[in-house]
């Protein structure tokens, strides 16, 4: 059987920095209340007057991976694209970005669980790597959400976490299975989908019946049971993270590099200090960018790799949890 191996990464954020100073200028709020709750200093949003989306953002970050990766848009047999906010409700963002990078006819698809999305999307392609179907996979993690928040204080709870942006990385094949992926873990409990979601618009809730609806709708803006979630992600990231070291014979002093999805800092350090680990064995970037949900993963990976803390064969732990309730891990050795 073959391995993957991850052999290009690259990020992209919209220029147009956000500070939670700015952010109170739109919404009761203030820095220390985002910083205390949640870690966040600044978040990059799409300016109205740019063309990015999450598709472009997408690209952008692709085309980085695939010349890091030391191949050609040709070389690349398929596609898959993480996100929530896609350009349209269909079709999907990975066709786009076949067709944006002038690709040959090849297959994508996009998946879409949320903050998981990335863990989810990585373990896809290694997957079909690991099958022998393909040999060089490009996945994406990428979203736009500042064009769907409540900015009022209204919403401050969500709007004030979530930035834009988009990370990728070329997933390769390689018959070292010493290297690469070693294990992906994947989790799902739907009962607690209405505790983290966006009720419309969708086929139930379509757009001309809200809009034709009396008095004020404000399912179409992201809600979130933030103090339910919390408990549960804490958990959820503890569990997942001991399922792939157990089914690797490893222990939490054997992870050199734990990046998490950047959902909270507090979540983060929580989950750091229950596993006995150091400062230099978690990296995190919510303080930069917000949660960027499916991108904040491969955004934070490609970051410590390009500052050099991620280093040949270091074993590295990914985990996220998020709305679905969906969850997992992977673990590489680098």
């Amino acid at each position: 059987m073959y391995n993957s191996r991850i052999t290009g990464l690259g990020y992209y954020v919209p220029d147009n920095v956000v500070t939670n100073d700015d952010l109170s200028k739109l919404m009761d709020t203030n820095d220390e209340w985002i910083q205390e709750r949640t870690g966040i200093k600044e978040r990059h949003w799409i300016p109205k007057e740019s063309d990015d989306t999450s598709a472009v953002m997408g690209a952008k970050a692709a085309k980085i991976a695939i010349e890091r990766s030391g191949l050609t848009k040709n070389d690349i047999d398929f596609i898959v694209f993480a996100t929530l906010s896609p350009d349209y409700y269909f079709p999907g963002c990975g066709v786009q970005v076949q067709d944006m990078l002038d690709m040959p006819t090849i297959g994508a698809i996009d998946i879409r669980n949320q903050c998981s999305g990335f863990i989810y999307a990585i373990s896809t392609a290694d997957q079909f790597i690991k099958t022998g179907m393909y040999k060089n996979i490009l996945v994406i993690g990428a979203e736009h959400h500042s064009n769907g928040l409540d900015k009022t204080t209204r919403g401050r709870g969500v709007a004030v976490i979530f930035g834009d942006g988009a990370g990728a990385c070329v997933l390769s094949r390689t018959e070292d299975n010493t290297k690469g992926i070693l294990s992906s873990h994947l989790h799902s409990q739907g009962k607690y989908a209405d505790k983290l979601i966006v009720e419309s618009p969708s086929i139930k809730n379509w757009i001309p019946e809200i809009i034709a609806s009396k008095g004020e709708d404000i399912s179409y803006y992201p809600y979130m049971d933030g103090t339910f979630v919390f408990k549960n992600a804490i958990v959820r990231f503890s569990e997942v993270i001991m399922e792939g070291l157990n089914t690797n014979n490893l222990t939490p002093t054997d992870i050199d590099l734990f990046i998490p999805h950047q959902a909270n800092l507090r979540i983060s350090q929580y989950v750091q200090k229950k596993f006995g680990l150091s400062d230099n064995q978690v990296f995190n970037n919510i303080q930069k960018y917000g949660n960027t949900t499916a991108a904040s993963i491969i955004i934070a990976l490609t970051e410590a790799w390009e500052q050099g803390k991620v280093k040949e064969n270091d074993t590295v732990v990914l985990a996220a949890f998020g709305s679905g309730f969906t969850w997992g891990s992977v673990i590489i050795k680098w």
